[in-house]
C-alpha cells in the first residue's frame, strides 16, 4: 500500500514537472498565442480584483482590530500601522491574494480543461497539429505570472486602508500617524519578500489547475474531482512555498 503510493507520488510528481518546463519552454518559439494570453489575463487578473481588494481591505481591519488591544497595554497605539503595514506586506498580503486567486482561478482552470479533455477538444488539437501545452497551458501560466504580483500589490495597498479606517475609528490616530509609520516601517528586504513569493505561487495557481485538468480522468464526474483536487493541491503548494520562500529569505538577512 505504501509502495504503491510513493511510486504513485513520484509519477505524478515527474508528470508535473515535465508539464511546467514544457510550458516554459514553449514560450519561447513561434506560434504564439497572444490572444489567448490577453484573454486570460482578463480572466485571472481582472476577474479576481474584486475578491481580492475586499480580502486585502478586512485583513487590514482585522489586523488592526487585533494588534489595537496589546498595542493600548503598552500605550503604543501610534505603532498600529506598523505593525499592519509589516504583516500584510510581508505575509498576509501575497499568502491570501494567492489562496483567493487559488480557489477561484485554479478550480476554474482545471474545470475548464477537465471538460475539454473529456469532451475529446483536447485529442482534436492534437489532430488538427496544435500543441495543446502551448495553446492552454503557457498562456495561462503567463498571465497568472503576469497578473498575481500586481494584484498582490493592490491588496497590501487596500490591506493599510483597512487598517487605517478601523485605527482612526477605535484608536483614533490621524492619518499622518498611521500612514507616517506604516511607511517608515517598510524597508527593502520587506518589499522583496512581498514581492518575490507571489511569482513563485502564480506558478503554482496555475500550473498546478492546468495539471489537474488534463490528468481529468472518469468523465463529467472526473471533472468535480480535479476541479477540487487542484484548490486542494494549490492551496498546500502554497503554504509550503511560503514556509520555505520565508525562512530562505530571513536566512539570506541575517547572513
Amino acid at each position: 500500500m505504501l509502495q504503491r503510493f510513493v511510486k504513485s507520488s513520484l509519477l505524478t510528481l515527474q508528470d508535473f514537472t515535465y508539464l511546467l518546463i514544457a510550458a516554459f519552454r514553449v514560450a519561447f518559439s513561434p506560434p504564439h498565442y497572444w490572444v489567448d494570453l490577453l484573454t486570460q489575463m482578463d480572466i485571472i487578473g481582472v476577474g479576481s480584483l474584486p475578491i481580492v481588494l475586499l480580502t486585502g481591505l478586512f485583513t487590514g481591519a482585522i489586523l488592526a482590530a487585533q494588534t489595537y488591544r496589546e498595542m493600548q497595554s503598552f500605550g503604543e497605539v501610534t505603532l498600529m500601522g506598523e505593525a499592519v503595514a509589516i504583516a500584510a506586506v510581508r505575509e498576509l498580503g501575497p499568502v491570501l491574494t494567492a489562496l483567493m486567486v487559488a480557489g477561484r482561478s485554479s478550480s476554474g482552470i482545471a474545470s475548464e480543461l477537465g471538460s475539454m479533455l473529456v469532451t475529446e477538444q483536447v485529442d482534436a488539437m492534437r489532430a488538427l497539429g496544435t500543441d495543446p501545452v502551448r495553446k492552454l497551458v503557457t498562456p495561462r501560466l503567463y498571465a497568472t505570472l503576469l497578473t498575481l504580483p500586481l494584484l498582490t500589490i493592490l491588496a497590501d495597498f487596500t490591506a493599510l486602508i483597512g487598517g487605517w479606517m478601523v485605527s482612526s475609528l477605535i484608536a483614533h490616530l490621524t492619518g499622518t500617524q498611521y500612514w507616517t509609520k506604516a511607511y517608515q516601517s517598510l524597508d527593502y528586504h520587506d518589499l522583496t519578500q512581498g514581492l518575490i513569493k507571489p511569482v513563485f505561487f502564480a506558478v503554482v495557481v496555475s500550473s498546478v489547475g492546468c495539471y489537474c485538468g488534463l490528468t481529468t480522468t472518469g468523465g463529467t464526474e472526473g471533472v468535480g474531482r480535479s476541479t477540487t483536487r487542484a484548490v486542494v493541491m494549490a492551496s498546500v503548494w502554497i503554504l509550503m512555498l511560503d514556509l520555505l520562500i520565508t525562512q530562505f529569505l530571513i536566512g539570506i538577512h541575517f547572513s
